[in-house]
């Protein structure tokens, strides 16, 4: 059987009594979760949830929100997980494609869903709190029986996932159950989850990392999880004590390292940090070491395969790097023509291995684009691969820019950037430009000890700096200094805003 929540059930059984989930609310034995995952897979086929139906669900992060999750599994019906930040619009949008049977939604957007619900002729609308209450806890009271897991191929889809849609419409992922045992299993192995282990969760459960990197991890391994509804920097170092693992994007290492209680002493006993999910600056690779004495293991994957390659847990974990591919996950670098690159040499990333996912929900078009028949997926990402294997990412493909005929790449410049005294982080970007196409710009957040200089003094010096340091062509023609950088949910940078925001200026 081939159904990812067999496995997670094994895992389950086997620590009958020992607390593997602790929710701010609520807190389970491994009995406990497979008990009551059983129960709200039990109400959800009462509604008439079948295998290869789907189910949308765009709820607040809670214990009840995992149990949702995989219940779904378990039925072998398809899960869509919705941005709690997505307006009725946009939900509009995911409910016409995906075309599924049922909507779970908190009770405060209930009210406006339901319109748009009713539209698209989703069967029934059910509502779930952070606090365990709503009509689908309600009617999971009532069932006194479980279900089993049904039998599902490695190519049965569990998930629909959808991209964040910067540009253009939103497209689906399809993915497998084996594209979710296969990652999970090697991402056990590479990090060295077992048992003995706390994971302290603050990510998303609307997204790759959250969903799937954190929780498959922690859930096949036997770890116990400790749930936080969101990151909070205070709280997450008050949990440090009782964790030993913790994955998050580089916002969460920022924020951690601003607060003057992060030292050696509080985090001695926890095994690995991880990030992921958008770059991780090497300064706060190198502060974070020198603060804590743990080198931050940072790792590359994306929605439409999870993860593709990973600093080692023992060995070297460079800063700047995404370390090198997974064992059963194939990476090449490509030219413009499709031939595969020599190390050191930036090109698209194209990935191949049981990771990669099925192709885009109803979008043959798009599938054919980026899925080839070679099987390889098409990432978008540029990079290159150095002498000993490392990936290093340089940008994604769409934010390459072309000056005069010259192609520039963001992430050089934003690391001279990012390395100078008065600036916090930035961001480089395409302008359009009437004689070379296009020219280099960039947006920077400034340290605050350097806010008291006036921007255009700042401006000056910052392009003088990098033209001592950079070819002419990739000097920044433009600087905007902002209070922070657009971010998505995952805290990866927005240029397409940027772009927008700046293109007439």
């Amino acid at each position: 059987m081939a159904n990812l929540y067999s496995l997670i059930a094994a895992s389950l059984q086997a620590q009958p009594a020992r607390i593997v989930l602790a929710g701010e609310h609520r807190e389970f034995t491994g009995a406990q979760l497979d008990q009551q995952a059983g129960r709200y897979a039990a109400a959800l086929r009462s509604l008439g949830l079948a295998s290869g139906e789907r189910m949308a669900v765009q709820v607040d992060k809670s214990a009840d929100n995992v149990l949702l999750y995989l219940a779904c599994l378990r039925l072998g019906a398809i899960y869509l997980p919705l941005n709690t930040a997505y307006q009725s619009s946009e939900v509009d949008y995911f409910l016409q494609d995906a075309s599924p049977r049922i909507l779970v939604a908190t009770s405060a957007r209930a009210g406006e869903l339901a319109t748009v619900a009713q539209r698209n002729s989703v069967a029934t609308l059910l509502t779930l709190d952070a606090n365990a209450t709503g009509t689908l806890p309600e009617l999971v009271a009532t069932q006194r029986e479980s279900v089993e897991a049904v039998a599902r191929c490695d190519d049965d889809l569990a998930v629909i996932c959808y991209t964040s849609g910067t540009t253009g419409r939103s497209k689906g992922a399809m993915i497998s159950h084996g594209n979710l045992i296969s990652n999970a299993q090697r991402l056990v192995q590479l990090w060295g989850f077992a048992a003995s282990d706390v994971l302290l969760h603050a990510l998303p459960l609307y997204h790759i990392h959250g969903l799937f990197v954190a929780l498959h991890c922690a859930l096949l391994s036997g770890a116990k999880v400790l749930l936080h509804a969101r990151f909070d920097a205070p709280m997450v170092l008050r949990s440090l004590p009782e964790a030993t693992v913790l994955m998050g994007v580089p916002t969460f290492y920022t924020r951690l390292l601003a607060d003057p209680q992060l030292q050696a002493p509080l985090v001695r006993h926890m095994r690995v940090f991880i990030s992921g999910s958008a770059p991780l600056l090497s300064e706060t690779f190198n502060e974070f070491e020198q603060r804590t004495g743990h080198r931050i293991l940072e790792r590359y994957g994306m929605t439409e395969t999870g993860m593709i390659s990973s600093n080692p847990l023992l060995g070297e974990r460079r800063a700047g790097s995404v370390g090198k591919p997974l064992p059963d996950v194939e990476v090449s670098v490509l030219d413009e023509h499709g031939a595969a690159l020599p190390r050191g040499e930036v090109g698209v990333i194209a990935v191949r291995g049981p990771n990669v996912a099925r192709g885009y929900w109803q979008m043959p078009d798009k599938t054919a684009a980026d899925f080839r028949a070679d099987g390889y997926f098409m990432t978008g990402d540029l990079g290159c691969m150095d002498a000993d294997g490392y990936l290093h990412l340089v940008g994604r493909a769409k934010d390459l820019i072309i000056s005069g005929g010259l192609n520039v790449y963001p992430k050089e410049i934003e690391a001279v950037l990012d390395a100078l005294a008065p600036v916090e982080e930035s961001a480089v970007f395409a302008l359009p430009h009437s004689d070379l196409g296009e020219t280099v710009a960039a947006a920077i957040v400034l340290k605050r000890s350097a806010t008291r200089i006036a921007p255009e003094q700042m401006q000056d010096h910052i392009i003088a700096a990098v033209r001592q340091q950079l070819a002419g062509f990739k000097i920044p023609r433009r600087v905007f200094i902002l209070d922070e950088l657009p971010r998505n949910a995952m805290g990866k940078v927005q240029k397409a805003v940027l772009r927008e925001r700046f293109g007439g200026k």
